[in-house]
Protein backbone atom coordinates (compact mmCIF):
# COMPACT_ATOMS: atom_id res chain seq x y z
CA UNK A 1 0.00 0.00 0.00
CA UNK A 2 2.80 2.45 0.83
CA UNK A 3 4.45 1.70 -2.50
CA UNK A 4 1.27 2.53 -4.39
CA UNK A 5 0.74 5.70 -2.41
CA UNK A 6 4.34 6.76 -3.04
CA UNK A 7 3.93 6.13 -6.76
CA UNK A 8 0.64 8.03 -6.81
CA UNK A 9 2.18 11.01 -4.97
CA UNK A 10 5.46 10.73 -6.91
CA UNK A 11 7.64 10.59 -3.78
CA UNK A 12 10.14 8.10 -2.41
CA UNK A 13 8.53 4.95 -0.97
CA UNK A 14 10.78 5.04 2.10
CA UNK A 15 9.48 8.48 3.06
CA UNK A 16 5.89 7.29 2.86
CA UNK A 17 6.65 4.20 4.95
CA UNK A 18 8.44 6.29 7.59
CA UNK A 19 5.57 8.78 7.62
CA UNK A 20 2.96 6.07 8.11
CA UNK A 21 5.04 4.43 10.85
CA UNK A 22 5.53 7.78 12.61
CA UNK A 23 1.85 8.71 12.47
CA UNK A 24 0.86 5.25 13.67
CA UNK A 25 3.21 5.42 16.67
CA UNK A 26 2.27 8.97 17.62
CA UNK A 27 -1.50 8.44 17.34
CA UNK A 28 -1.48 5.11 19.18
CA UNK A 29 -2.08 2.88 16.17
CA UNK A 30 -5.84 3.18 15.51
CA UNK A 31 -5.77 6.24 13.17
CA UNK A 32 -2.77 4.80 11.33
CA UNK A 33 -4.55 1.52 10.74
CA UNK A 34 -7.71 3.34 9.61
CA UNK A 35 -5.65 5.46 7.22
CA UNK A 36 -3.99 2.34 5.82
CA UNK A 37 -7.33 0.60 5.24
CA UNK A 38 -8.91 3.70 3.68
CA UNK A 39 -5.97 4.17 1.33
CA UNK A 40 -6.07 0.49 0.35
CA UNK A 41 -9.71 0.91 -0.64
CA UNK A 42 -9.42 4.32 -2.33
CA UNK A 43 -6.18 3.98 -4.30
CA UNK A 44 -6.76 1.99 -7.49
CA UNK A 45 -4.69 -1.09 -8.27
CA UNK A 46 -1.94 -0.67 -10.87
CA UNK A 47 -2.60 -2.40 -14.20
CA UNK A 48 -0.43 -5.43 -14.83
Amino acid sequence: MCGGLAEYLDVDETLVRLGVAFVTCITRIVPGVLFYLAAAIIIPESPE
